[in-house]
């Protein structure tokens, strides 16, 4: 005998003139443990009526359906509403912070609590073990679908509130680079993007043009670093309070390997001046100038300073040393590095010479030497500091 040779509308109508007891004992059970369960089920008990009027429905559409038929593959597809419904409520669940593990613990509960009253409802109505069986065995796979919903609607809500997040921090990234937000502008922001605002920032960009290691770059400084993307791509991030204790040298850590150049510490309002001295940096680490994993920009102004133009550098550099031109290029190399050490060493002879593991004589023969090339400029402050500049900073 099947459930089909029963009186369908007379169960179906026990069914449903249970439920109002049904949720009741499960709002009452969901009170001792999870009493914003039960808080929930009170505030929607309207729209809960409906999915658990539809759940009797489909019970007994599943009970009479052959396991295998192609209609039981079919009603083993949760009702498209009830699945939105189920799905709205995992997401809820989310939003408010509550762990899927509980809200599928308390479904659980409800499961339980469903069969009970359906078998009491068959028994009373005479239903045979089989058709018991059937009963049960549609209780719970129903039961999972109802979970399934529940726990896609959870993890939807937390890609979509990851997804969201992430464009309000790139969007925060965006206005504190743009230089023309206002405080009240960037105080709004960060809000929204649950970003605490910091004394102090920096700029850290990607230097290699790898697009996953950039990001890998981001999920390390995370999270409190704020995304910088460019035509899509994340090639950078702002990260707070570069300077406080302990930072850098976790900075270091983290950004070792990755060719990452750090912007000098800067009030907010000042970034895009972080963000220009980074990529100054940036251009230097490509060209060899600088050689820090990671480099931290700050800890090389003179030298940002002096090569943020390449051709005045060249420049300078062919005018200051043009007295050597004439010498032998063996020559010319032993004179340049003789006079930027005795540049360094403020002109104390056995210190050249202990640098250069010459002797003092060495030193004093080619000093001579440079001032036939040079006369008058190397006693003038201003034609040495040049000098310094042209011969500590050479091409890469």
């Amino acid at each position: 005998m099947t459930v089909a040779t029963f009186d369908r509308a007379r169960l179906e109508e026990a069914l449903l003139e249970g439920l109002p007891g049904l949720l009741s004992e499960v709002r009452d059970r969901l009170a001792e443990h999870w009493p914003d369960y039960a808080a929930f089920l009170d505030a929607e008990r309207d729209a809960v009526v409906e999915p658990a009027a539809l759940f009797v429905h489909r019970l007994l559409d599943m009970s009479i359906a052959d396991l295998s038929s192609p209609e039981r593959a079919s009603l083993d597809r949760a009702d498209e509403t009830v699945r939105l419904v189920f799905e709205e409520i995992g997401r809820r669940q989310q939003q408010v912070g509550n762990d899927l593990t509980r809200l599928l613990t308390a479904f659980q509960l409800g499961a339980r609590i469903a069969w009970r009253h359906v078998a009491a409802t068959a028994l009373r109505l005479d239903f045979a073990p089989d058709n018991l069986a059937a009963l049960a065995d549609s209780v719970f796979v129903f039961v999972n679908q109802l979970s399934f919903s529940a726990a896609n609607g959870y993890v939807q809500e937390q890609l979509d509130d990851a997804l969201a997040r992430e464009r309000r921090r790139e969007e925060l990234a965006n206005l504190l680079l743009s230089g023309r937000a206002s405080t009240e502008a960037i105080r709004t922001a960060a809000l929204q993007a649950a970003w605490r605002i910091p004394e102090t920032a920096a700029v850290v960009i990607y230097i290699d043009g790898d697009h996953e290691l950039a990001r890998t770059m981001v999920s390390r400084l995370e999270p409190g670093a704020l995304p910088i993307r460019r035509n899509g791509v994340v090639f950078g991030a702002i990260i707070p309070e570069p300077s406080g204790p302990g930072r850098r040298l976790q900075l270091s850590r983290e950004l070792t390997g990755l060719g990452a150049v750090v912007g000098n510490p800067v009030p907010l309002a000042e970034l895009p001046r972080s963000l220009e001295i980074a990529r100054i940096a940036a251009r230097l680490r490509k060209t060899g100038v600088l050689t820090d994993d990671p480099v931290f920009a700050d800890e090389h102004l003179d030298a940002l300073i002096v090569w943020r133009d390449e051709s005045l550098v060249a420049a300078l550099r062919e005018e200051m040393l043009a007295p050597l031109q004439g010498e032998t290029e063996a020559a010319r190399a032993r004179l340049t590095e003789t006079l930027a050490s005795w540049l360094r060493q403020f002109g104390d002879r056995h210190a050249i010479a202990e640098e250069l593991r010459i002797h003092p004589q060495t030193v004093r023969y080619r000093m001579a030497r440079l001032r036939a090339l040079f006369g008058d400029r190397l006693d003038d402050p201003e034609s040495r500091a040049r000098l310094f500049l042209a011969l500590e900073w050479p091409a890469p």
